[in-house]
């Protein structure tokens, strides 16, 4: 497998890995913000449980429809330009969202800001491959999902405090915590614009033999994948790449059934209300999510056995979840949250390496589009379900039961994943 040397790989993760950490970081927190305004934006609202579960779903409906378009439009203009633009528009939505005051505009804000968002995370999952070659992608992958932990961290306690300014300027909590995190996100996408390249060929801080090193070995490793990698039609048709979006859709419902709910929950179990202390607490499982998702994906890659990586860290993600709601102890619900945060974050760079390995040029703009589509669906779907099953069964651990189970459901179909990758390299018969 052909590797960096460790100069060059350092320059290239230090010039690239941090700005798109800070990316996901405002990507993340804005999706995990309507989980902390949950009890304060109902209660100055009115708006009832199934109309929170289906607004927070929503944004899913309209991030999966523009999903595949988003990202070969970055194949085609460079990430510098698109990843602009989605993040100014995603920042506008998000801070118009200090306006929902009722049902109508919550869906349909919350439907804008999935049309703004949609591209975001699979354009930069293609943009790494064309930075980092597969013997480095895990690991650069791994520290790319620091920002889902880093969020939480940092997030939840400033969330928590942005609720505590109700009043302030005649605004609700909720309202400024919506306006300062798109205000944020809006003046880091014009940043954006200055600071990435589009490709190694126009990175002015790489040197002439740098810039043709990088090159001559992911040409090398795109000349290895095949020419009908490179179909669109034939990626979107594959039945490797729909396995890996079924399996993508049952992970993001276990993650985003967890995340919209996990201040609520964690409320719960302190018996408090969600504010400050709430938002610290809820952090440290993303403490825990931050070491694995360093450690878990550079594991997978110095072993090669990321298949099993995968599944295993699944299993303890259905676990944690599980032992969550079956305690009362405050202590061991937080250690069982923090096995699951750990879990489902650590396995999702580890997924990513099986269709970025197989995938390439348009093909793996619209493959990875794809899978991460039916990953949105996944997020659209949970909170509903979750809401509806825990009112069927009078049960509110009915709906985290049921994500348990769909989570260790995904840690027996990815056991399948490379005797299924592998057809990805194989000349269409269609």
């Amino acid at each position: 497998m052909n590797k960096l040397p460790a100069p060059l790989l350092a320059k290239i993760s230090w010039r690239l890995l941090p700005f798109l950490l800070l990316m996901y970081i405002l990507a993340f927190l804005d999706r995990a913000n309507v989980g902390f305004a949950k009890a304060a934006f109902q209660a100055d609202t009115g708006i009832s449980n199934a109309a929170f579960a289906l607004g927070a779903g929503i944004f899913f409906a309209g991030y999966a429809l523009l999903e595949v378009p988003s990202n070969l439009i970055m194949h085609r203009v460079g990430a510098r330009i698109w990843m602009c633009r989605i993040m100014v528009t995603w920042g506008l939505v998000s801070t118009a969202m200090m306006f929902a005051h009722n049902e109508t505009t919550f869906y349909i804000l919350r439907f804008l800001l999935g049309v703004a968002e949609a591209g975001f995370f699979p354009g930069v999952i293609l943009y790494l491959t064309y930075w980092f070659p597969a013997a480095h992608r895990g690991q650069a992958m791994g520290f790319f999902y620091f920002g889902a932990p880093l969020a939480f961290i940092l997030g939840s306690p400033l969330s928590g405090l942005l609720l505590e300014m109700d009043g302030v300027a005649n605004l609700f909590g909720w309202q400024w915590m919506f306006a300062v995190t798109g205000i944020v996100t809006v003046a880091v996408g014009i940043w954006a614009y200055f600071h990435l390249n589009n490709r190694p060929a126009d990175a002015t801080w790489l040197s002439d033999d740098e810039r043709k090193l990088l090159q001559d070995i992911l040409d090398r490793e795109e000349r290895a994948k095949g020419p009908q990698s490179h179909s669109l039609l034939a990626a979107l048709t594959q039945p490797a790449v729909l396995y890996l979006a079924l399996i993508y859709l049952l992970i993001q419902a276990s993650v985003y059934g967890v995340v919209f709910y996990l201040p609520t929950q964690v409320a719960g179990l302190l018996g408090m209300k969600v504010g400050w202390l709430v938002g610290l607490v809820t952090a440290i499982p993303w403490v825990c999510a931050l070491l694995a998702a360093w450690l878990i994906p550079g594991f997978a890659d110095r072993r090669q056995q990321h298949r099993r990586v995968a599944s295993v860290t699944l299993v303890v993600a259905a676990l944690g979840m599980a032992v969550s709601v079956s305690v009362n102890s405050p202590l061991i619900g937080i250690a069982a949250l923090c096995f699951a945060a750990a879990g489902f974050i650590s396995v999702q760079p580890v997924f990513w390496t099986f269709p970025s390995s197989t995938l390439s040029g348009s093909a793996a703009a619209g493959g990875i589009a794809l899978i991460n589509s039916m990953g949105a669906v996944g997020g659209f779907t949970a909170p509903i379900v979750k809401n509806w099953i825990e009112g069927a069964l009078q049960s509110p651990a009915a709906g985290l039961y049921l994500l348990a189970t769909t989570t260790l459901l995904a840690a027996i179909l990815v056991l399948g994943v490379r005797a299924r990758a592998s057809s990805a390299l194989q000349p269409a018969t269609h």
